[in-house]
């Protein structure tokens, strides 16, 4: 009997020690080169470029009240393949990189670093005023912010200057960070150190 209390004891501290070590998060650094070409992906990934075919003819069939000429359907087919060429070249005109850096027990630095390539998105169709607003966007954002953090299981809650609350998600491993940049934005970080 006392052996088994002993052996649950000892599975209760390792147990314990391992959660503790799992929070216990200063001095970790999580990062991803570039979310946006994830979130692209994803969504091209999800696309079956057959049933968008066949979903935008089906569209423009209700559209005319007809079925489509051969040219009407070429010109479907052309649009969607710029469609998908312009989202590829968006995925190499923007680039986003993510860093959160924990410093100690409670702060914690996020940087954000944003890159366009101009001649990338001239490719993809965005117009001159579009790339020099998207530019100016990206110049008046801040690359860097500290936070405080509370870290309550595999939850870490970042708490930013002005009181808002972003939840972020520890893997079971403690290898990746899981949260969301704005409203949208999903990204999955690695840890680096």
């Amino acid at each position: 009997m006392k052996r088994h209390l002993l052996s649950l004891v000892t599975m209760l501290l390792i147990g314990s020690a391992s959660l503790w070590g799992q929070t216990n998060l200063a001095g970790r650094a999580y990062h991803h080169p570039n979310i946006m070409a994830d979130q692209l992906n994803e969504a091209m990934k999800d696309l079956n470029k057959e049933d968008a075919r066949n979903k935008a003819i089906a569209k423009a069939e209700a559209k005319k009240g007809r079925k489509l000429t051969a040219a009407e359907t070429a010109e479907v087919d052309k649009n969607l393949d710029k469609a998908i060429a312009t989202a590829n070249a968006i995925k190499k005109g923007m680039k986003t990189a993510v860093t959160i850096e924990f410093k100690d027990e409670k702060n914690l630095v996020m940087k954000a670093d944003m890159q366009i390539n101009d001649d990338a998105l001239k490719a993809a169709g965005m117009g001159w005023l579009k790339r020099k607003a998207l530019k100016a966007a990206i110049a008046a954002s801040p690359s860097s912010e500290k936070a405080t953090y509370v870290a309550k299981g595999q939850q870490v809650i970042m708490i930013d200057k002005v009181g808002e609350r972003d939840t972020l998600q520890l893997s079971q491993d403690g290898q990746y960070l899981s949260g969301k940049l704005g409203a949208k934005t999903p990204f999955k970080l690695k840890r680096t150190k």
